[in-house]
């Protein structure tokens, strides 16, 4: 198998693997992190920037195919089933040089960048879904709350334990199987 196709394979399988671990129930409404970024952090820092955004794509679309959109408005669902979902593989941004860090054995650098790699993924994913809930889901902030602070309120504890949830993973994925990130 050639390795564009076995890259494509693998973006394929973390993108359902993710669509998987998405549909698992919300135990806090819209405060429950985001599971499925799991695999497309773990994917992307293993495959780099192209291959991680294609596999959010496809968790992105996978989430139409399977009837799993809430829908307001066309501007809604691009912003939040497609750029949402495309941006996890910006952690992929970090991918050569956490792999340079490994090779050279720092041990210290290898973990800020894969932080940073799903800090950023991350970010950027529920920046989306701020500006989503301050343009398109106001009506939902309870009365005499800031449209603001109400997506604010929403979308950070939601992505902050979606980095946590991800990042309780990672860490010892790196240290046990470092491997793993190598691609090959």
């Amino acid at each position: 198998m050639s390795k564009n196709m076995l890259v494509l394979t693998e973006a394929a399988i973390f993108a359902a693997l993710a669509m998987s671990l998405s549909l698992l129930p919300d135990f806090a409404s819209w405060f429950t992190p985001s599971f499925g970024t799991i695999p497309l952090i773990l994917f992307s820092l293993r495959r780099g920037l192209k291959a991680g955004l294609l596999a959010g794509l496809c968790w992105g679309l996978l989430h139409f195919l399977l009837s799993k959109v809430y829908y307001l408005s066309i501007p809604q669902v691009v912003i939040e089933y497609i750029f949402a979902f495309l941006v996890m593989g910006l952690a992929g941004l970090f991918s050569t040089p956490l792999k340079q860090a490994m090779a050279k054995g720092q041990t210290a650098k290898v973990f800020s960048l894969a932080s940073l790699g799903a800090i950023t993924a991350i970010l950027v994913r529920y920046l989306f879904h701020f500006w989503a809930g301050i343009l398109f889901w106001s009506d939902y902030a309870p009365e005499g709350m800031s449209p603001v602070l109400y997506s604010l309120s929403v979308n950070a504890t939601a992505g902050g334990l979606t980095l946590l949830v991800t990042l309780v993973v990672l860490y010892p994925l790196l240290y046990v199987q470092p491997k793993f990130f190598q691609g090959h």
